[in-house]
């Protein structure tokens, strides 16, 4: 494994060195446990330089779909809590409340989880206003404008949203994250993201994402976490203690070309690489992470990087970069 890491590195290296991320840790970790981990560059540049660790806590971003959200959906379908095939609104029922014929109150938690529904990629939810109670009521209550079938973070935001119903709590991040994640980290651990804009500070250690920030808390971002806590629940998925057998089938269970539920799949152009098995499932954040696992070969990967900092108006090169390291995996 030390050899495949080290090789797999190489181009994480190349785009460290020429300062198109500030730093990055990659790890690859198999069923039986093993696992070997390389990191370099920073963690932090601006106002500060601090160097990036194997330790360091990253804003895992979109990760938290499939690493929070799409477990606790599926765990609670399996008790019965929900029907997957069910509407929203079996869970939401004022979701649209004031029109009965309205096509979100007829979207499933399926749908939102395989991102088959008419919701837009994303909407600056934030911009409405930074009362989180009301920006719940504003997203129920919306119109949302219907379009094709992408993948949408508020299939997610609804989803969280259901969550929060069911587990009778006001905001996601009062649950439990699960074993190695939390909803905040201490800056000096951290992995600094964007200058942002509109809370005047170089973020380190609270969430990137607006939406989720305003909302204090959604189901499509907001988790924190290490390379290991990744690579710990990916082990998890592949020897079967981190979840039931039904659910990780599940995850592993097309919903459509890209997606399971929950997970993207792998197809031309995906960010896991040309050659990941067929029974491969992965999924990218924002903010420059990635894990992929696959299960024919009994192995996961998670290349971790703050790719936005200081800013994600500057082509960082990520999306050749999450490639070439599943090419140099998938040949192994």
């Amino acid at each position: 494994m030390d050899a495949l890491i080290d090789k797999a590195f190489a181009p994480v290296a190349a785009a460290v060195n020429a300062k198109r991320i500030p730093g990055a840790v990659l790890g690859i970790i198999d069923d039986k446990g093993n696992k070997a981990l390389r990191h370099l560059g920073d963690a932090q540049t601006i106002p500060k330089t601090r160097p990036m660790t194997e330790d360091t806590w990253f804003d895992l971003a979109s990760l938290t779909k499939v690493i929070f959200t799409t477990p606790r959906i599926l765990a609670l379908a399996e008790t019965g809590m929900i029907d997957l095939d069910a509407p929203l609104i079996s869970v939401l029922p004022d979701l649209r409340q004031y029109q009965p014929a309205a096509w979100e109150r007829k979207v499933t938690f399926r749908q939102c989880l395989g991102h088959q529904t008419p919701f837009p990629a994303v909407e600056p939810i934030y911009t409405y206003g930074r009362d989180p109670d009301l920006l719940r009521a504003f997203i129920l209550q919306r119109e949302w404008k219907a379009g094709p079938a992408v993948y949408s973070d508020i299939n997610f935001i609804l989803l969280g949203l259901a969550l929060e119903r069911l587990e009778k709590v006001s905001r996601l991040r009062s649950l439990n994250p699960g074993r190695g994640f939390a909803w905040a980290a201490a800056p000096e651990m951290s992995a600094a993201t964007e200058d942002c804009t509109w809370r005047n500070k170089i973020l380190c250690g609270i969430v990137h994402d607006d939406n989720c920030h305003a909302l204090e808390g959604a189901g499509h971002a907001g988790l924190f976490g290490t390379a290991e806590a990744v690579l710990d629940f990916a082990r998890g998925l592949l020897d079967g203690s981190g979840a039931s057998d039904h659910a990780i089938a599940l995850m592993r269970t097309p919903l459509s070309p890209t997606r399971t539920h929950g997970w993207e799949r792998p197809h031309i152009g995906w960010p896991g690489g040309d050659n990941a098995s067929e029974n491969t499932i992965g999924h990218t954040g924002f903010t420059g992470t990635g894990l992929w696992i696959d299960f024919d070969r009994s192995r996961a990967w998670a290349l971790l990087t703050n790719r936005i900092h200081p800013t994600r108006h500057f082509d960082s090169g990520i999306f050749a970069l999450r490639r070439a390291v599943g090419d140099i995996v998938n040949a192994a």
